[in-house]
């Protein structure tokens, strides 16, 4: 099990107001925008900019990170030979599968393994930098 990127999580109202900071900052453009269920993802450099209302974010605020993974499976073993918890179980989602786990030191973090198009287009892409 490998982890392939680590994304510090930002919460925001707007994600197109928020982002011209961050593409200063990094001098990168996004290399994810989209939507899930009610809020607007952006990912830029070590960024992931989660916006919308702030009712709607708080249903992700109990992970303090996004981190994306080679092997979801892989990780839920480890995760629960470490006595993890396992929120919310393995979910098919716009970009891959992902699921929530709560460490059993109380570390909330969302996994995600991304499909095959995203880790050729940013992980590769990023490796070549």
């Amino acid at each position: 099990m490998t982890i392939l990127k680590t994304y510090a999580r930002l919460w925001t109202d707007d994600l197109d107001h928020a982002l011209p900071l961050l593409e200063q900052l990094t001098g990168e453009q996004p290399h994810l925008r989209m939507t899930f269920e009610a809020i607007s993802l952006g990912a830029i450099g070590d960024f992931l900019v989660i916006a919308g209302p702030a009712e709607e974010r708080a249903k992700y605020a109990h992970a303090s990170a996004t981190v994306v993974v080679e092997d979801l499976d892989a990780l839920r073993t480890a995760l629960e030979s470490a006595d993890a918890t396992i929120t919310t179980p393995p979910t098919d989602g716009p970009t891959g599968r992902f699921l929530y786990a709560r460490h059993a030191d109380g570390a909330g973090v969302e996994y995600v393994e991304w499909n095959a198009e995203l880790v050729r287009r940013i992980i590769h892409a990023e490796a070549l930098k």
